[in-house]
């Protein structure tokens, strides 16, 4: 009994001479290899002071980049802006053998077949993200996903060429003369059957969209933190009623700046749109009449311009179209921000 309470004594007594021993004799341990060669680079806050310039420079170059792209833009347009002021923008003529300019017919085919594209865009593009997100099988979400995400990776010239050779055809074939018969009293879809024109634009622009507003919105509606529908469907709500009320509702803000940078994305686009709107200076009500846009009349006219002031009228419409697609983007970027970085959103 005595031995055995004595053997943790005689070893505690051990461990304090190991202590003693260590301590006074002052050894210290030797460094690790990495220690050691952190020691011998020496003092390294010139490197992270150096690093951290670089990564500033970098930084700035970008916004530096956009002030001489917008200083160079006002440069050019010196003369258009001198000679035509505001009223260039509200101008319906377009005549460079006379020197009379103006860029309201571009800018009414730029913002109808923008908002054309939207129309048709985002109620399919919301719906496959849903589907995506809430009621996609996992063996298929994969490859959904990827196929949907594709098509941004399509150049616009193929999409330009599948509209000439495919989409024009069946439109001229089937959906025009649809239109024209059942809605052509409107006068919206009124007109000789082209095919090409402002309705073929938005179709093919919808297209091109499509991937960017699906994909921000599958990423905003995946923010939604799962808590919020299992409180939903607790409350015995239905999959449709936990959609709209639990993930659609939360994710609104996010699902608006989706669309504006689908609607940025289309503000700018130029060699499809060009091959199929028609190219054609006026402003009509019918949908199927030829059109022109902003970035078309720049493709197509850039290299005609044969006189400084017919050039300077195309640098201006590149100004104003490079300031209008800065804010839109801008401002999709600041409403996706809102709900991925879990700012909070007003219930209504």
């Amino acid at each position: 009994m005595n031995s055995q309470t004595q053997v943790p004594r005689v070893a505690g007594q051990a461990d304090v001479q190991r202590a003693d021993n260590t301590t006074s004799s002052g050894a210290e341990p030797s460094p690790s290899p990495v220690r050691a060669y952190l020691l011998s680079c020496g003092s390294s806050s010139l490197a992270d002071r150096a690093f951290s310039a670089l990564m500033l420079v970098c930084a700035l170059s970008i916004f530096a980049i956009v002030l001489l792209i917008l200083v160079e833009l006002i440069s050019g347009s010196k003369l258009t802006i001198q000679k035509f002021g505001m009223s260039f923008f509200f101008g319906s003529a377009w005549d460079p053998v006379n020197g009379n300019f103006g860029a309201l017919p571009f800018i009414y085919g730029t913002v109808v077949s923008s908002i054309l594209a939207l129309i048709i865009a985002v109620p399919l593009a919301v719906g496959v993200a849903i589907f995506l997100t809430e009621m996609c099988p996992d063996w298929l979400r994969g490859f959904l996903a990827f196929f949907t995400e594709l098509l941004a990776a399509i150049p616009s010239v193929v999409y330009g060429l599948w509209a000439i050779f495919v989409l024009i055809p069946l439109m001229r074939q089937y959906l025009n003369p649809f239109l024209i018969k059942t809605l052509g009293w409107s006068g919206i879809f009124a007109g000789p059957n082209y095919g090409i024109g402002m309705l073929a634009a938005g179709v093919i622009l919808s297209i091109m969209i499509l991937p960017i507003i699906s994909s921000l919105t599958r990423e905003v509606m995946s923010a939604v933190p799962h808590a919020q529908r299992e409180a939903v469907l607790a409350l015995g709500a239905t999959r449709w009623e936990m959609i709209r009320m639990g993930v659609l509702r939360n994710a609104r803000i996010g699902i608006v700046g989706a669309i504006i940078l689908g609607l940025g994305r289309a503000l700018g686009e130029t060699m499809a749109v060009t091959m199929v709107i028609g190219n054609r200076p006026e402003i009509a009500r019918s949908l199927l009449a030829p059109g022109y846009s902003m970035a078309s009349v720049i493709a197509n006219e850039f290299s005609e311009a044969s006189d400084e002031l017919y050039l300077s009228a195309l640098i201006e419409i590149g100004l104003a179209l490079f300031i209008v697609t800065i804010s839109v983007n801008a401002l999709a970027r600041v409403l996706v921000w809102a709900v991925t970085r879990g700012a909070p959103v007003r219930g209504t």
